[in-house]
């Protein structure tokens, strides 16, 4: 009797502390879709975000947990086919969530060599039978509804609680107001939603009411991109989310009690782009003198980074070490910056002279000692100087780029004039010293100029052989940014653009 006793009592135990763990597992929201839930890798790319990236900020982290599942370039049909959703239904238990939206890409072709992912238009129970063009496999194609559907039905199966979607709206304007999908993919997500007693939330209609109150110049450029009428930026993409939370508070489900009643929205942190040099960088009120870190910006997604021009017009590695020009900039570094720096045009000036801006030629330690006034300046190699800037960069967590100077506008023998034997090489070697990266720019510059000819390069100086105008400098700053837009180590690939 003892013995019954007490297995009775260890089974009321072991049961109690099964039944106590499991209410203090978290539910979990999933989100299923396709890129505009979940773009690329999720981490920004381009400057791309889906709304899936940002629900979780409007959600207690304290007492729910968010999964990002969606896929980018995917529909309702292939994102099923290629076993993503049973990855998330595998792992589903009672009290989960599960966030759908489909659409954007189940309007393409049903059976094609590129992508064949489209589904039958409608919620029917229609098919079409195909052998895929991409996979050989024989297959039967359903409705957009059907495969919504499914995804429901197996949610329930597991006590999970499905909420349905209508697709973002694209940012394509028509008579000032942004056209809705209430007549196909979003419709059809209701009707299902309806059919199947789950929540909907229109998010299409309420998303394009809301771009509708900034107007279509106000909308592009902070919620999308000119470039890309389907994917948001992060702020597009917030707002989704927001639109979302909000509108689930509206309902009776229970996904709204561990919404936030003031959400703190974190944006991604925006990379700071410094550029350090001479006037050939600089800003300038000067037309025929502007540097091209000024016509940067226009190739830059300035949601992502800030462009900040620390060049000034006259100096030399020397000068603007002397002037603290450098250290001012240097406290602005932090860690994740990336800095170019590049001069060479004014170091070959006077060492004690006036203006006293040569820095000695090469790559040593060799010093020389310059009165200036009252002041006794001790002179460094450019070489020196540039080393001295890569390395502080270094111990800032910032990242330096070294820039070789900008070619001018001399053809000796037919060819762009280029300091291969002197300022390039040195610049090049103090990198390679400070293992830091080093970008040609000139040799990128000049080649093109050689494409042109000396006639058409000859309008981008209006001023001298040195500096450019507007026109030139934008034609280094398109060169620069397409040089960026290729180089992985410099990381900024996602930040820049050439479509100009």
């Amino acid at each position: 009797m003892k013995a019954f006793q007490f297995l009775a009592i260890l089974f009321f135990t072991i049961s109690f502390s099964n039944c106590a763990q499991q209410s203090k597992i978290k539910p979990t929201v999933y989100t299923v879709g396709d890129s505009t839930v979940k773009n690329g890798k999720g981490d920004g790319y381009s400057g791309l975000w889906g709304w899936g990236d940002f629900i979780s900020q409007f959600l207690d982290s304290t007492k729910v947990k968010v999964e990002n599942h969606a896929l980018g370039g995917t529909s309702s049909r292939t994102y099923q086919n290629l076993g993503l959703w049973d990855t998330v239904n595998n792992k589903l238990k009672k009290g989960d969530y599960v966030l759908i939206q489909f659409g954007h890409n189940d309007n393409g072709p049903v059976n094609d060599t590129i992508r064949a992912r489209g589904t039958i238009k409608g919620v029917g129970n229609e098919t079409e039978e195909i052998d895929n063009m991409i996979t050989g496999d024989h297959e039967i194609v359903h409705s957009y509804g059907w495969y919504i559907e499914k995804i429901v039905k197996d949610a329930k199966a597991k006590g999970a609680i499905p909420i349905i979607m209508s697709p973002i709206p694209r940012n394509d304007w028509k008579e000032g107001k942004v056209p809705r999908n209430n007549k196909s993919y979003g419709l059809w997500a209701k009707q299902i939603a309806e059919r199947n007693d789950v929540t909907f939330i229109d998010l299409n209609d309420k998303m394009a009411s809301e771009l509708e109150k900034y107007g279509e110049d106000n909308v592009t450029g902070t919620f999308f991109y000119k470039r890309d009428h389907t994917h948001t930026s992060a702020r597009g993409a917030v707002m989704a989310a927001s639109i979302i939370a909000d509108e689930l508070k509206q309902t009776s489900n229970p996904l709204k009690e561990y919404i936030l009643e003031t959400p703190r929205v974190v944006l991604p942190k925006k990379k700071n782009i410094f550029l350090i040099g001479d006037s050939t960088m600089a800003n300038s009120s000067n037309p025929n003198a502007i540097g091209w870190g000024m016509a940067f910006p226009q190739f830059c997604d300035t949601m992502q980074v800030n462009i900040i021009n620390k060049a000034r017009g006259g100096r030399s590695t020397r000068t603007f070490e002397f002037e603290g020009l450098w250290d001012a900039a240097k406290k602005e570094f932090k860690k994740g910056d990336v800095v170019f720096i590049q001069f060479g045009h004014n170091d070959a000036g006077n060492i004690d002279k006036a203006k006293f801006r040569g820095s000695l030629k090469g790559m040593g330690d060799e010093t020389q000692e310059v009165q200036r006034d009252s002041i006794l300046e001790i002179v460094h190699t450019y070489g020196w100087y540039m080393k001295k800037m890569i390395r502080e960069t270094k111990e800032k967590g910032a990242l330096p780029v070294v820039l070789s100077l900008t070619p001018r506008n001399e053809w000796p023998n037919g060819v762009v004039e280029q300091r291969h034997d002197t300022y390039i090489k040195w610049s090049k070697e103090a990198a390679e010293k400070e293992d830091a990266i080093f970008i040609d720019l000139s040799h990128a510059v000049a080649q093109k100029y050689q494409e042109l000819g000396k006639e058409k390069v000859k309008a981008f100086f209006p001023k001298d052989h040195t500096h450019t105008g507007l026109e030139g400098a934008t034609f280094t700053a398109k060169t620069f940014a397409e040089i960026l837009k290729k180089h992985k180590e410099v990381g900024l690939r996602g930040c820049v653009y050439i479509n100009k």
